[in-house]
């Protein structure tokens, strides 16, 4: 059986036979077993290097300064002091009223005083008047008391305002939105607090522009409310008109309060 060793010298020298020798691939084919056995032994040092260095260097320096661990620490905290229980609140009670009857007092007459009168028949007053004294006449007489004539009151019935909620002409304030700012001082009470939102009136307008009424629709309180309610009463309005007419009408104002 032909060595393999032999047979791969032989396959150099067959692929290098015309060629040059001296250096490049065919020394390096030659040397290739050399270097690997020298790669792998390297190799193996170095695992063995890395596996068993640890334990050797302990070995030659034994560890001498070893901190021991120390007892834990205990903190001790103070006991929570003890919860209040909720004492319900204090509710004074008025003492109660002593008790009452009805007292109306008496109506004293006097027997002097009262008189019977002497009321007449029928039959008498056909042929006499009445009056505040008895007095002597003569049957067939002209009777002088004035014709009762009936007494009417007149009055003026006096129809409802209606104000109308929409227009084809809105009433604008003269002077435009400013012209009620200008009236409007924001409360000092509302400053402190620092209160702020909208506050929206509903104003009354009548026919030449005059704010007859006015509410509060929506309002934030801290004075900011009589404020713009007062505002919008001293505003004055440009008459407001339907299909030409004036007419009354009620518009929404919002206002705004805001801290600078």
């Amino acid at each position: 059986m032909v060595n393999e060793s032999t047979f791969k010298n032989d396959l150099d020298e067959l692929l290098f036979a015309f060629r040059n020798k001296e250096y490049g691939s065919y020394k390096l084919r030659k040397a290739y077993k050399i270097y690997l056995s020298i790669a792998m032994w390297i190799s193996i040092l170095i695992i063995s290097l890395a596996t068993t260095g640890s334990s050797i260097y302990e070995m030659v320096n034994p560890a001498e300064n070893i901190i021991k661990p120390k007892d834990p620490i205990t903190i001790k905290l103070d006991q929570p002091p003890p919860i209040e229980e909720k004492k319900d609140p204090l509710v004074v009670e008025a003492p109660p009223l002593k008790p009452t009857i009805k007292f109306t007092p008496p109506i004293v007459k006097i027997d002097e005083l009262v008189q019977n009168e002497y009321m007449p028949t029928i039959e008498e007053l056909k042929n006499a008047n009445p009056d505040v004294k008895t007095k002597e006449g003569i049957d067939g007489g002209h009777d002088y008391s004035p014709d009762e004539e009936e007494l009417v009151v007149e009055g003026e019935v006096k129809k409802p305002e209606i104000y109308l909620p929409y227009a084809d002409e809105l009433p604008d304030p003269i002077g435009g939105v400013k012209g009620i700012q200008e009236k409007i001082s924001y409360p000092q009470i509302a400053k402190k607090a620092e209160v702020e939102g909208k506050v929206i009136i509903r104003a009354f307008v009548d026919e030449t522009g005059t704010v007859t009424k006015a509410e509060i629709i929506k309002g934030i309180g801290a004075g900011c409310d009589q404020a713009a309610l007062d505002a919008v009463l001293k505003t004055k309005f440009k008459p407001c008109r339907q299909r030409g007419n004036p007419v009354r009408v009620q518009v929404s104002i919002p206002i705004i309060f805001k801290l600078k």
